[in-house]
């Protein structure tokens, strides 16, 4: 990179360091990349990425310094093949494990790191980990090939299946170390992000020549860092058929509400932009935002003035809204799942039972109906969309490449539409909330109308 005035130097950015297997390996040997060979790769001068080659955190700058941006910027190695690698082919033995809840494209992202590393590569020992963490201590690995894998990007949920929790921390690393597996390639969201960050600790205190990779997987989009998580736009595009159906169902009844509960235990983007692309909704409630049902300014004060003007509404909701007015039993202020995380109850049902109540206390003698759907496992079982497939082939390749070349405890994805490599700890502990103070959440209180629930 140029250090003339117009243009930023890599000196002049902070890049965010990437373990290396020779950090604490300088004795491994190096091999030229088989990409350099195959035919079907013309490898024209900048193919092949250096260190040199990096993505900025933020390319959009306020140069007014009204809002200051990062100085120096913040920056990631840029994601793709290198010239040389630091595994063998011949030698690696590779293990792709599932965790967590389900998402659109987990089996595409399985299949496209199998047919990857056996086509681009030439491995052949590849594995796959059943039942998630629990699975390196409590199964016997699955072979996987190019053949087994090839129809799996049509079929929703994990063919390797999954599970929450199970992390034995010694159990997996010694089961890591027994089978021979030099190569980690872990699917998950944060709980399982946070689980990567502690193998790949405990396995360069050990000095292991294994590198480790995470794939960030959310259907929620609340992965930080990244641009977006695969299996996102498929939600949206499923939460709308939903918003749709209750949309009918609200329109054809008198005084009709249709109450859709979509995913989002912590941010509400699955309802947000399932809220802007149908246009039908008229109150998106979401983690990021406190509402209220009684007095001026409430839900119900606005849900009775649509239904006067309108004569039905549509209501969603994120499943992580309203947690904190919900009664709860002193045992369920507590409670946790099997991941650590708090349990939430049914925002859903709770807000139908409420709204039901208020109705027949204020409008004892008028006809109303609400309808109530919950798609909520509709939307993570079914196959990934055009766009999710394609984006999980991406992810696949970039983590393949990544771990090829010898880098280790990080996470690829893509960051201002070019993909990178981020350190796994930093995924682990970076949110992606909505932001309630920017334009798109502006868009949804300009095209539903709904109150923005500050008392006066």
């Amino acid at each position: 990179m140029s250090n003339s005035s117009s243009t930023i130097s890599i000196s002049n950015v902070q890049l965010q360091h990437i373990t290396h297997l020779t950090n604490y390996n300088s004795q491994i040997q190096t091999h030229t990349n088989p990409l350099a060979f195959n035919p079907f790769f013309r490898t024209f001068p900048g193919f092949f990425l250096t260190s040199s080659d990096i993505v900025l955190r933020h390319n959009v700058l306020d140069l007014s310094g009204t809002f200051p941006s990062p100085n120096p910027p913040l920056a990631y190695h840029r994601a793709g093949p290198r010239n040389q690698i630091l595994f063998d082919p011949a030698t690696v033995r590779a293990a792709i494990v599932t965790c967590g809840g389900l998402c659109p494209g987990m089996n595409t992202v399985i299949r496209e790191l199998v047919v990857g590393l056996w086509e681009l590569y030439g491995v052949r020992e590849i594995f796959g980990i059943k039942a998630g963490y629990r699975g390196f201590y409590s199964y016997d690995p699955v072979r996987l090939n190019p053949k087994m894998v090839d129809d799996w990007h049509k079929r929703g949920g994990t063919v390797l299946e999954t599970s929450r929790g199970g992390f034995d921390l010694k159990k997996i690393v010694d089961a890591i170390q027994n089978h021979g597996f030099n190569q980690l390639y872990i699917i998950g969201g944060d709980g399982t992000m946070r689980g990567a960050v502690e193998i790949f600790e405990e396995l360069k205190q050990r000095k292991l020549y294994i590198s480790v990779v995470g794939i960030p997987k959310t259907v929620d989009n609340d992965v930080g860092i990244i641009d977006r998580s695969f299996g996102f736009q498929t939600a949206v595009e499923m939460a709308q058929q939903a918003i749709n159906a209750a949309h009918v169902e609200a329109e054809s009844a008198v005084n009709g509400i249709g109450l859709v509960k979509l995913m989002g235990r912590s941010t509400g983007h699955i309802a947000l932009h399932a809220t802007l692309s149908s246009r039908d909704v008229d109150c998106c409630l979401i983690p990021e935002i406190d509402f209220y049902l009684e007095g001026k300014g409430g839900l119900f004060e606005f849900l009775e003035d649509q239904l006067k003007e309108m004569g039905h509404a549509v209501l969603v909701v994120a499943e992580g809204a309203g947690q904190d007015i919900i009664p709860r039993t002193e045992s369920q202020k507590t409670e946790k799942d099997e991941s650590g995380n708090p349990v939430f109850l049914d925002v859903g049902g709770w807000l139908k039972s409420e709204l039901k109540n208020w109705w027949s206390r204020d409008h004892p003698n008028e006809l109303f109906t609400i309808k109530y759907i919950d798609p909520t496992y509709m939307i993570r079982a079914v196959p990934p969309n055009a766009t999710d497939n394609s984006y999980c082939t991406l992810l696949a390749h970039s983590a393949i490449h990544g771990v090829m070349a010898g880098y280790t405890g990080f996470v690829c994805g893509p960051i201002n539409g070019n993909y990178a490599y981020i350190p796994v700890d930093e995924v682990a502990k970076a949110k992606n909330k909505v932001d309630t103070r920017d334009h798109k959440w502006s868009w949804v209180r300009s095209v539903s109308n709904q109150p923005d629930f500050i008392r006066s």
